[in-house]
């Protein structure tokens, strides 16, 4: 169900989306509109479901401009990485290359739904969010290509974005590692009184790890203002989650903490952008958690050197009708908000903006032998390294 509208504030933002009017109902009861519903949940479980759609910009409160920001930020992300995957292919990039597409509309609608010092951390398939929160095509693509102009002087590479002026600390390669740091960022912003929510990104693979039932109960228990958010685009690397997992609704898992669980149409660009400034607006006000499980779908292998031979090219068909980007795109001009060749001119401004910054890679010299012990620590020295 739509929700009525409000007038969006001036500066682009400012978590709109947590004034946004509620929808959701609780307590174990589908929300109304939503696709479908849990049918056998228990008594006094607060689980919300934001799956149903037929939001529109303005019941969000979205102006125009805002809509093209966001999709100009998806656009970013896809070109970007098809870039990048051609340049793995040159073996100008080495190591690993996870790529995000298709997941577009979850770090587009999350970065928009979130205030700017709202801290932001995930795992290794980074880039997307890492350029929605801001960082440049020219420092992540230099760090590909691990050169020193990269966000990670180029000794991170792709696993490992961090951008602390965009308040985004990673890329994390270890699985499920970054989950309690992100329980502590929002320990540390509860203790200090900043009013930030922290944010923490894992996949599906990562919500079996001890990592996270750990962080999940302390942050339950000390009652700490971050989001856990499981994106599942339904395999861990070539496992289906319901093969991995006795419970595939993840965000069930909620409840054995006593925090809030959602589902999110992740293709749904405002469904994230909703689901996220709601539940982000409830932490902040009320210092509680809450368990997301975003459902997403990558159209890429885990990795460059994936196969996958684990699922059909009928169900990848399938899939590519859920395209958030075209969805955005649709909507965008059935709406009379743009036309194709308003949207067309942006994709190649966005191309070239993309090809520019392989060009800036090339040129940017590889980071010298002796910054090998630089920035591993924050203190100058450390006597301990001999």
């Amino acid at each position: 169900m739509a929700n009525e509208t409000k007038k969006a504030p001036a500066k682009k933002r400012t978590a709109k989306a947590e004034r946004a009017p509620k929808k959701q109902t609780t307590n174990g009861k589908a929300a109304s509109g939503a696709a479908t519903g849990p049918q056998d949940l228990p008594d006094g479980a607060d689980f919300r479901m934001y799956t149903g759609g037929g939001h529109t910009h303005e019941s969000l409160g979205l102006e125009p401009d805002e809509l093209l920001a966001m999709y100009r930020s998806m656009m970013l992300q896809r070109r970007f990485e098809e870039r990048a995957a051609q340049m793995y292919g040159r073996q100008k990039i080495s190591g690993f290359l996870h790529l995000y597409i298709g997941q577009e509309a979850v770090s587009a609608g999350t970065v928009h739904a979130l205030q700017d010092t709202d801290p932001i951390i995930t795992a290794y398939r980074d880039h997307g969010l890492g350029l929605a929160r801001g960082m440049t095509a020219n420092e992540c693509m230099a760090e590909l290509f691990g050169k020193i102009d990269g966000s990670s002087r180029g000794k991170g590479g792709s696993m490992h974005f961090f951008d602390v002026e965009n308040h985004f600390y990673g890329g994390h390669g270890i699985v499920g590692g970054q989950i309690p740091l992100a329980v502590g960022m929002g320990f540390a912003a509860k203790y200090k009184e900043t009013g930030a929510v922290a944010v923490g990104f894992f996949g599906d693979g990562a919500i079996s790890q001890g990592s996270f039932h750990e962080a999940a109960n302390l942050a339950a228990l000390y009652e700490i203002p971050v989001l856990l958010v499981c994106e599942n685009n339904g395999y861990a690397m070539g496992t289906a989650v319901d093969r991995a997992v006795s419970e595939p609704d993840l965000y069930k898992q909620a409840y054995a903490y006593d925090m809030t669980g959602a589902l999110v149409n992740g293709m749904d660009v405002f469904e994230v952008y909703y689901a996220m400034g709601e539940l982000a607006k409830q932490a902040r006000e009320q210092s509680k958690p809450a368990l997301v499980e975003i459902r997403t779908y990558r159209y890429r292998g885990h990795s460059m050197s994936d196969p996958q031979k684990y699922r059909t090219k009928e169900e990848m068909e399938s899939k590519k009708n859920e395209d958030p980007i075209i969805r955005l795109k649709s909507y965008l001009i059935d709406h009379d908000l743009a036309t194709n060749e308003q949207l067309d001119a942006l994709d190649d401004e966005v191309k070239a903006e993309v090809h520019a910054s392989v060009e800036f890679a090339e040129n940017s010299p590889f980071p010298p032998v002796e910054t090998m012990y630089e920035d591993v620590y924050v203190q100058d020295d450390y006597p301990f390294i001999v």
